[in-house]
């Protein structure tokens, strides 16, 4: 439990006493990633399989994409490995899943039919910043990233399974270490983790990672904590990059992703712009501009992520290739 869940040990062993103790209360999508080999993920998920028996199965990418799901719809634990949910459509199912308790069941030459639904998902990948596709308010999923094995037991399955009965009888009598305060039990903040945040970071599209770097490369040029920016702004900074955008996405990255407001009324500001030799410059401008200040890029977007060190701003001006 210690290397699966890490410093989260209390919250993972909260979770399976809750699958335990309490299979239709919702439950957050445990996801379990990491490159690296040897880590331990495959033997917890077959621990799983042995404590629930009957009541947990596992699943492909192309299992769970089918529209005929009668083998696992009826299932407590559904486990999938390998994730790469490419296509947004299984996302957006997988998160409608996690949190309804009716789901349409489908056999192969039979009627849909409506059932009770309490399934939990647990999903395993090798793919850390891209085996699914969330926005950086999804609050549904909890990822953690699971270090390599430093000495590997070959029979450590099989002394877990002996301890079966004992585990269960510990779960029976523990306390919980939390309380029932969201409709998944845990809260957002108990469930952020470091990998998770490194999943959204990365979910983050082209555009808005070059929005950012070019926002941060003109506040540390002008020496300034803040930007005032029309979307035309940025979209005619943009265009002189290989990155290609248009204004609608440009405002839904401002008033859907950062939840910003522009100003009521069209008023003075310094707008920023790039000469043909590339050089930045701010200039007397008037409209209806947004204010990005550096506190908030810094505060969600790190260094590492924000800007990929192979692809800087600065290498797209035309005027430095």
């Amino acid at each position: 439990m210690k290397h699966i869940f890490g410093g989260q040990a209390e919250l993972g062993l909260d979770y399976l006493q809750l699958l335990y103790s309490n299979p239709t209360q919702m439950l957050p999508i445990l996801c379990l990633v990491s490159k690296e080999r040897v880590t331990g993920k495959t033997t917890f998920l077959k621990w799983l399989k042995a404590i629930f028996e009957n009541n947990l199965t596992y699943l492909t990418n192309d299992n769970f994409s089918s529209q005929f799901n009668i083998d696992w719809a009826n299932k407590l634990l559904i486990c999938i490995d390998e994730v790469l949910f490419n296509k947004e459509e299984l996302t957006e199912r997988i998160k409608y899943l996690s949190t309804t308790n009716f789901n349409k069941l489908e056999a192969k030459g039979k009627d849909k039919r409506e059932d009770e639904f309490f399934g939990k998902f647990i999903l395993c990948s090798n793919n850390e910043d891209g085996f699914i596709k969330i926005d950086s308010e999804e609050t549904r999923f909890w990822v953690l990233k699971i270090p390599s094995l430093k000495n590997e037991d070959t029979h450590f399955l099989e002394q877990l399974v002996n301890e079966i009965p004992a585990f269960l009888y510990h779960l029976e009598n523990r306390k919980l270490a939390t309380t029932h305060k969201t409709r998944m039990w845990f809260t957002p903040d108990q469930v952020r983790t470091v990998a998770l945040n490194n999943l959204m970071q990365n979910n983050r599209n082209r555009v808005e990672k070059e929005l950012v770097s070019m926002l941060l490369n003109v506040m540390d040029t002008f020496d300034i904590d803040e930007v005032d920016m029309c979307p035309l702004d940025a979209l005619q900074v943009l265009n002189r990059t290989r990155i290609k955008t248009d204004l609608t996405q440009l405002r839904q990255i401002l008033k859907k992703d950062w939840k910003l407001r522009n100003q009521d009324n069209s008023l003075s500001y310094q707008k920023m712009v790039i000469w043909s030799d590339g050089g930045l410059a701010l200039t007397d401008a008037k409209g209806r501009y947004y204010t990005i200040t550096k506190s908030y890029l810094q505060q969600n977007f790190t260094e590492d992520e924000k800007i990929d060190e192979t692809m800087k701003f600065d290498d797209f001006c035309e005027g430095s290739i």
